[in-house]
């Protein structure tokens, strides 16, 4: 069967290769023979892998590679042996591979994942014939098109928008006869002529001759091609080489040249829509929006006919390209030449012995008309010489398209599109090396030394991202080498561009006219990725993240976002210069954006991006491209600099230098002198900020600036999603004015400070305690900075300014730790009396040394009556109002506990001493109770708050995000009750030390909110999740112990390990469970779609993000507003429900003083009592932060008729009997009595209940 297959292959490679040497019988055809001698020796290198070459039919360079041929061949030999014979094993030369592709490729694993990639980001051979067919009849119908005779331009463009039928000229008649007919013009064509525009005075003359030679260029020649993002058809480069008659030498001023070679695609156009041998659609399209780039489109129509190649999913692009035997001198066209003869008074004013200023950037466009024949035949050099070229151009590819450097449907990086022989210019420069610096004559060039011609693909990918992390965009420039030397002396590319990248045949700047914000980016990207693919962590999958995962997600990528319209924007100093050289106004606005933004943000941001959307096809009658008149900014901040309050300039001495004057052109009124401490009198700008959120707005602050000063953009055209995520964590403005009115203390620098004043004061009882205290440890959110809300301080005397809905006063729970002493008892309960006696004497000593405070000693509810389980604690009011909580903390109860666990059960009463008594079985699961609870409350608590602490002072964005995020669980009615806090807190330092690299580190709570949202959104917790939390050396160890799911005795589905936790449940034990697990992947998969949608269609409203759905529980029972302390944190809260009510508006309350009980929360106390009593009924959910609804769904399988029992632990009701005959068995069946149930709850909640 493998020879079979071979013998089929080989005879349909040969037949392919008679179709192409019958082709070139043709002398018209010459062109496409060549290029097909181009395709098959390119396939013959192994680059096609549908259609493998037989051994025989290739070279001796193709048996030295292998590649593809021999993986198919081997596939072959394995699929005629697996008939149920036993499997060889594997051979030397296997061995040897397995091991070079752990070598080469990072992993075996990694290798057989790239290779598996390849082929499905590659056209399928068997779709490509009818494209070979219609590319015949694209090549026979353009050489067939009839002459235009020179005309003025605006004329010809006239008659091209006429529906009157093209004349062919008498001279052309007779030659042309037989061949072709002018025929009338199916639709108007529009000639796209860029600025700046022909006039009627041009004494010049536009015309049309056949082309003198038609090629198939670019990726898809080579056989090279990368399928595009958003299901983008591949692009099939056709170039079109015009007549060299129709060029003069002074062709390259003002351009004439964009002028005639836009009536030479329109002319095309006019002859192909008219043609009916071509069933295609035609368009313009536009490369960055660039006008003089503007080149033909040609889409199939699904007609089934046999040049239909609708289903390969490809599209021509026409491209009518300058000719070598061009009149015009390509030295004109040096970066330093000026070929704009356009006097403008207010560009000509600095330097008025120059009318004209170089046009770097429009020499450049116009030599991009001659690169496409030397790209090509450099491409195929380069498959010629390097084995693993396509491979990795492939991967570097796939992986710019994966962040938007490239086309597709969503915002891409601005300046990216069409770059494509930049890429595979970048893989030359590695393996070729550059242009030595003496031939360049150049000292600021430093030469790289080659990297050679036999690296592995996947070395070569990981060399050009390493080349894009470190390269120096802004003061280095590169030459690929070259036979015979560049052109253009490199002084030419310092001074003249901003950015330079030389290609090999000497004719372009590759990266000509793309902004220093996007390349900064791009190596921004860079660096995440080595980082990515150097990282050991488990939770990382460097093949999914470098190659699969969608990077062009807003919010994940950026630490600030802003939607900005420019429909009204203009420049402050406008330029018909700057208009000329960029190729129309918009691009010259986005090139002054880039260069403000980026001289205003300096090193405040890592990375600055403009993105927008792609370019469009347009009409034929539409001549320029549609100008977005939406964009979007992203910055990635640096937070060493991103919040500083003060920008410096220069000193004040330099007050008439050109740099103070620049200072202040560039921030306006916002620049003044100041005086510091240190004595400098400096140019300064200053952001006032009144609260710790805004600090965090100060980048956002200077881009708005700035857009405002140089651009016209009113702040109401820039949007931005910070302040709402910021409101999402304060309370509403009508309570929060209520607390600065009456300066009540709040914030988590007034707890920490109030902390400390207690740690003081408690140590201080030296006398008063017998036992001294050693340390004092918070263990509260409120005291690491995560708390949803910040803590406040609550008096009574304070207290009768709020409203009943919003006195509720956090506790700030502490563990107290005394010195070691034998005097303690040694029973457990005993333990917990004297416990109680140590926090009576504390009590009263704080009392008594600062007067207002308020101490009193707390039990536990009296349904856990365990006499050995932690259960007392004391309450302190300070006289500011801030409360706390402090536990004592014995390390000799896990001691004792763990001898009662440990005892035996089942000793004979033989062999028992006397007077030992064994403890039951229910002592024993007390035991267990009480040393879980010791070991979660006094052990883990305190480890937890001091990692958890740390890292809020090591990354600024970690308290925000770990709120956001805590808010969004709050809201969706899952924290708490199923998802402990601390469980949260850990999942988001995974995104911060998960293992990604300092590059991926958020650096704004926004973006560390949708980055867990992402997690939450495709992590599979069956597998566990280890999270080096600690920072411990041993953390590899624990990684291990993550990837094993401990279920047995939990009731929750995490797993998630640290240092300290092996096991990964000390905070999820008792949840999430399955259903819950399974309802937060659901709730964060419509958030992260909503998040992305919103973003890009401007139309995210932030606090959607925190409605939460009621259709899925079977019942809502609602609270009453005006009860619940902690209503005004609600996410919705009604304004009405603490308003004033009465008939005059300043009639104070007769209510009295109210009384301040700390931590006291109704609502959560019902939900306790009715999940105790309905456990085995009902599923509850709740908002614990400011809800007033709770969910509820009923079990199931208690609807499911059961036979009556005495203990069923649930309200149930008999079933009703149609058959009065029917067996008495069947009389006993029960099901839930649910309105017995909510009439238990509305019972249990009078007064609460309000529906």
């Amino acid at each position: 069967m493998a020879q079979d297959l071979k013998r089929k292959r080989a005879k349909e490679a040969d037949a392919r290769g008679i179709k192409k040497r019958q082709l070139s019988e043709e002398p018209e055809d010459e062109v496409m023979d060549h290029e097909g001698d181009d395709v098959e020796s390119a396939g013959a290198s192994g680059s096609g892998d549908d259609e493998p070459m037989d051994a025989e039919d290739g070279d001796g360079e193709d048996e030295d590679w292998g590649g593809i041929d021999g993986t198919e061949e081997v596939e072959a030999e394995e699929s005629h042996h697996a008939g149920g014979k036993p499997k060889k094993p594997p051979t030397g030369e296997e061995v040897r591979s397995i091991k070079e592709a752990t070598e080469l490729f990072r992993s075996s694993s990694f290798k057989l994942q790239i290779d598996a990639l390849l082929p499905n980001v590659r056209p399928k051979e068997s779709r490509k014939a009818p494209l070979e067919r219609f590319l015949l009849a694209l090549h026979e119908c353009i050489l067939s098109a009839p002459s235009i005779p020179p005309r003025h331009p605006l004329e010809a463009a006239r008659a091209l928008l006429s529906p009157e039928t093209t004349k062919t000229p008498k001279g052309k008649q007779a030659k042309d006869k037989g061949k072709a007919k002018a025929a009338p013009a199916s639709v108007p064509i529009a000639v796209p002529y860029p600025l700046p525009l022909p006039t009627e005075d041009a004494n010049w003359k536009v015309a049309f001759e056949k082309p003198s030679e038609i090629l198939l260029v670019g990726s898809w020649a080579n056989q090279v091609s990368v399928k595009a993002k958003d299901g983008l058809p591949w692009g099939v480069d056709v170039a079109v080489e015009m007549p060299s008659e129709l060029f003069q030498e002074k062709d390259y001023l003002n351009g004439r040249f964009f002028h005639k070679r836009a009536f030479y695609i329109a002319a095309i156009a006019r002859h192909i829509a008219s043609s009916s041998k071509l069933n295609v659609e035609l368009a313009y399209e536009s490369a960055n929006g660039d006008p003089r780039l503007t080149n033909l489109v040609l889409r199939p129509k699904n007609d089934d006919s046999p040049n239909d190649f609708t289903k390969l999913h490809a599209q021509v692009r026409i491209i009518p390209v300058l000719p070598s035997s061009s009149p015009i001198p390509l030295s004109r066209l040096a970066p330093h030449r000026s070929n704009f003869r356009v006097h403008n008074v207010a560009d000509s004013s600095e330097d008025p012995a120059h009318e004209n200023l170089p046009t770097p950037l429009y020499n450049t466009t116009m030599l991009l008309s001659a690169t496409p024949k030397p790209h090509l035949l450099a491409a195929h050099a380069l498959k010629q010489e390097i084995p693993s070229y396509v491979d990795a151009l492939a991967l570097l590819r796939i992986w710019a398209n994966q962040r938007g450097y490239g086309e597709g449907k969503r915002m891409c990086i601005s300046g990216f599109e069409g770059r494509g022989p930049w890429w595979s210019a970048v893989l030359e420069m590695l393996a070729m090396g550059e242009e030595p610096a003496d031939k360049i004559n150049t000292k600021l060039s430093s030469k790289r030394r080659p990297l050679g011609k036999g690296l592995s693909s996947y070395q070569l990918f990981k060399a050009a991202l390493d080349f894009l992390a470190r390269y120096d965009f802004a003061n280095e420039r590169i030459f690929v080498k070259t036979k015979d030397g560049h052109r253009f002396p490199a002084q030419d590319y310092y001074a003249h561009h901003d950015v330079a990248f030389v290609d090999s045949p000497s004719l372009v700047n590759l990266l000509a006219g793309v902004p220093l914000s996007s390349l900064a980016m791009l190596q921004h990207d860079a660096k995440r990725t080595l980082q990515t693919l150097d990282s050991s962590s488990p939770s990382v999958d460097p093949f999914t993240e470098v190659f699969l995962k969608e990077n062009r997600d807003l919010f994940t990528r950026f630490d600030a976002v802003m939607r900005v319209d420019l429909s009204s924007s203009k420049l402050r100093h406008p330029s018909i210069h700057a208009t000329l050289e960029h190729g129309s106004p918009a691009k010259a606005l986005f090139a002054s954006l880039d260069q403000i933004l980026r001289a205003g943000l300096g090193p405040r941001v890592k990375a600055l991006s403009f993105l927008h959307p792609p370019s469009e096809s347009r009409p034929l009658t539409q001549a320029h491209p549609s100008t977005p008149s939406i964009i979007y900014i992203g910055l990635v901040f640096d937070p060493e600099h991103a919040f500083r309050l003060v920008d410096h300039g220069p000193a004040a001495s330099e007050t008439e230098s050109e740099a103070s004057l620049q200072f202040r052109e560039l921030w306006g009124d916002k620049a003044e002198l100041r005086r510091f401490k240190d004595g400098r009198i400096v140019e300064s700008v200053v952001w006032d900020v009144k609260t710790a959120d805004e600090k965090a707005h100060i980048p956002v602050m200077v881009v708005k600036h700035l857009l405002s000063r140089h651009f016209h953009v009113a702040d109401g055209a820039v949007q931005s999603w910070q302040p709402a995520f910021d409101a999402l964590v304060r309370l509403p403005e009508s309570i929060s004015t209520v607390y600065q009115s009456a300066r009540i203390p709040a914030g988590f620098k007034g707890a920490m400070t109030a902390f400390d004043d207690l740690v003081k004061t408690i140590k201080s009882f030296d006398k008063e305690l017998p036992l001294a205290v050693l340390n004092v440890s918070p263990v509260s959110e409120y005291l690491r900075y995560t708390s949803v809300f910040a803590p406040v301080a609550l008096l009574p005397s304070s207290a009768s300014l709020l409203p009943p809905c919003g006195q509720f006063l956090p506790t700030m729970e502490v563990i107290l730790e005394f010195e070691r002493s034998a005097r303690w008892p040694d029973d457990l309960a005993a333990i917990q009396k004297t416990k109680l006696a140590f926090l009576e004497r504390i009590a009263a000593a704080l009392m008594e040394a600062k007067e207002g405070t308020l101490a009193r000693v707390v039990v536990s509810d009296a349904l856990n009556t365990s006499p050995i389980q932690d259960q007392a604690s004391l309450e302190i009011v300070t006289p500011q109002g801030w409360a706390f909580a402090a536990r004592i903390w014995h390390d000799r109860e896990a001691t004792l506990l763990d001898r009662i666990i440990n005892e035996s059960a089942h000793v004979p009463k033989a062999l028992q001493a006397l007077g030992d008594k064994p403890h039951s079985a229910r002592e024993r699961e007390e035991a267990r109770e009480a040393r879980e609870l010791y070991v979660r409350r006094f052990v883990h608590a305190p480890r937890h708050h001091r990692a958890v602490a740390a890292l809020c002072h090591r990354f600024a964005a970690f308290a925000g995000t770990v709120r956001l995020v805590k808010r969004w669980l709050a809201a969706h009615w899952l924290l708490r009750g199923h998802v402990a806090e601390e469980a949260v807190e850990i999942l988001c330092a995974h995104v911060f030390v998960g293992g990604g690299g300092s590059e991926t580190v958020p650096g704004s709570k926004e973006r560390g909110f949708a980055a867990v949202v992402e997690f939450f959104k495709d992590w599979d917790w069956t597998a566990g999740l280890f999270v080096p939390l600690y920072e411990e050396k041993d953390a590899g160890a624990g990684a291990a112990q993550a990837s094993v799911v401990v279920t047995a005795g939990h009731k929750g589905v995490w797993t998630i390990a640290t240092d300290a936790d092996k096991d990964g449940h000390m905070w999820t034990a008792n949840g999430p469970d399955n259903i819950v697990a399974l309802r937060v992947k659901a709730i964060a998969k419509a958030t992260w779609d909503y998040l992305q949608q919103g973003a890009e269609s401007g139309a995210l409203e932030v606090k959607t993000l925190l409605v939460h759905p009621v259709d899925d529980y079977d019942f809502v029972v609602q609270l009453e507003p005006s009860v619940l302390p902690r209503y005004t944190q609600n996410v919705v809260a009604d304004p009405t429900a603490w308003a004033r009510k009465g008939k005059f508006a300043n009639l104070q309350r007769q209510d009295g003083t109210p009384i301040v009980r700390p931590g006291f929360d109704p609502a959560q106390l019902f939900l306790d009592d009715v999940k105790r009593v309905h456990t085995d009924t009902l599923r509850l959910f709740y908002d614990p932060i400011g809800g007033d609804r709770f969910g509820a769904v009923w079990d199931p399988s208690l609807k499911q008729p059961r036979p009556f029992r005495v203990m069923n632990h649930f309200s149930s009701i008999p079933i009703p009997q149609e058959n009065e005959k029917a067996k008495e068995k069947e009389k006993s069946l029960v099901t839930v009595n649910e309105s017995a149930v909510l009439s238990e709850i509305l019972r249990m909640g009078a007064g609460l209940v309000k529906s």
